[in-house]
């Protein structure tokens, strides 16, 4: 039976999508091979049986957490140790000042060339940051003594030029995934050093029911809990508040045939940015802390090592209250109130009870406010999982709500940017088919 021009162009069509998804997906997979292969890369002159028996002395520390979003690399000294970490505080920084300063905001003003500058400058300043990151850590490996074979200059020099560099990279290779890939490259790179550490935790927690540190209830009793909180973070994420908009289309000075539509607001619209922001704060002036702790002359930040270390009243409060403030200050960025009710009052929408222009705006700003505040609030929850596990129930290993719902995050995002992938080719696809379907009829010749 032979097929219609249409039916070959839609199989076409089919076999074209997938293809271009596939390369883009193998694209991925390949991206966060080359990742996971660098994180075994050691850099030289690192003693490693002395830097294993200094890193199993600080599990449950924040170190610890550092080693989990850098999927273990920390632990190994290799090149990706220092991992994305210096870019998003970069990004943090200039976001924040992107807020503040003049030129800053004209630049953002100015479009996509703007943008560019900016991402240049973030740029810059990662390698700022990462060099002086890389330095404070090859400082702090000389400091311990046996850590390093050829202490002095040769070997800072060496261990920053290297630290630096595999940060570069990483952040170049995050944007290759998202310019030529599927989903946030910055993302899944974490994502990826979460997920690459699942097998050693669950490893670990088999043997602790091995040795009865751990009975079988307690296990079935937590993966349940761990279950619950995964569809807990996706109910949520999922949840919407809409406002109901009309636009009411006119003839003349009379309205009529008013169309309703909603304007949906994410409860969580800044998504797992806030978790991943704050982390990366704690982590920073803890780590030194921790490394410069053995010295005495600050021998005072010992206290602060302590201070900050998860589980602890100061690093809850800290924690808590960063995450509240970037919920706040990155759904501003992505969300402005004002500029939203004056594109709904130039296509002629408005909120029912509500004058357009300024009051339409002070009442999305109003819910906009409490919806971030909730969101905020279960952010905050989901990340101190851990601390409750071991603080009322002690729990014997590191339950990483932070690492929970960045991994059920990014897997959503995902779906659905592959989603969006599969639509948008199908509908290239239906005016392929249209357009044959024109061309048949425009070709017929009336006799």
């Amino acid at each position: 039976m032979s097929r219609s021009p249409s039916q070959m162009a839609e199989t076409l069509g089919g076999m074209g999508r997938m293809k271009e998804l596939r390369q883009r997906l193998l694209f991925v997979f390949v991206c966060l091979i080359i990742y996971r292969v660098g994180t075994f890369i050691p850099v030289p002159g690192v003693d490693p049986q002395a830097l294993l028996s200094f890193m199993n002395s600080q599990e449950g520390t924040i170190i610890d957490v550092f080693n989990l979003f850098t999927g273990g690399a920390l632990e190994r000294m290799s090149l990706f140790a220092l991992g994305v970490m210096p870019y998003i505080s970069a990004s943090i920084i200039m976001q924040l000042m992107s807020s503040a300063v003049p030129q800053l905001q004209q630049l953002k003003k100015e479009g996509s060339s703007g943008r560019q500058k900016i991402t240049q400058y973030t740029r810059i300043f990662t390698v700022v940051l990462a060099a002086f990151q890389s330095g404070s850590m090859a400082i702090a490996l000389q400091s311990q003594g046996n850590m390093v074979y050829a202490p002095g200059f040769g070997f800072i020099f060496t261990a920053v030029v290297s630290f630096t560099a595999g940060t570069m990279f990483l952040m170049w290779l995050g944007e290759q995934i998202s310019e030529r890939g599927v989903g946030n490259g910055i993302s899944l790179i974490i994502f990826a050093g979460i997920v690459a550490g699942l097998p050693r935790a669950i490893a670990g927690t088999l043997e602790l029911v091995n040795t009865g540190q751990l009975s079988i209830p307690a296990v079935i009793i937590i993966g349940a809990f761990v279950l619950a909180v995964i569809y807990f973070i996706v109910k949520v994420e999922r949840g919407q508040r809409r406002i109901t908009v009309n636009y009411a289309q006119r003839q003349g000075r009379v309205a009529y045939q008013n169309q309703q539509t909603h304007l949906p607001l994410k409860l969580n619209m800044s998504g797992v940015i806030p978790a991943i922001f704050a982390s990366s704060i704690v982590i920073f002036p803890s780590t030194l802390a921790t490394w410069f702790s053995t010295t005495e002359e600050l021998s005072w930040m010992t206290d602060v090592a302590a201070a900050l270390t998860p589980g602890n009243l100061p690093y809850t409060l800290l924690f808590s209250a960063l995450i509240i403030f970037f919920c706040f200050f990155y759904t501003a960025i992505v969300f402005n109130s004002k500029e939203t009710a004056d594109n709904l009052k130039r296509s002629g929408a408005f909120i029912p009870g509500i004058r357009p222009g300024r009051q339409t705006a002070d009442y999305i700003d109003t819910v906009l406010t409490r919806l971030t505040m909730v969101g905020a609030l279960y952010l905050v929850a989901v990340c101190l999982l851990p601390d409750i596990l071991q603080v009322i129930w002690s729990v014997p290993f590191y339950f990483g709500g932070t690492s929970v719902l960045i991994v059920v995050v990014v897997i959503m995002d995902f779906i659905a940017q592959v989603q969006a992938h599969l639509v948008s080719h199908k509908y290239d696809n239906l005016m392929k088919k249209s357009n044959l379907k024109s061309y048949g009829r425009s070709g017929t010749v009336k006799r």
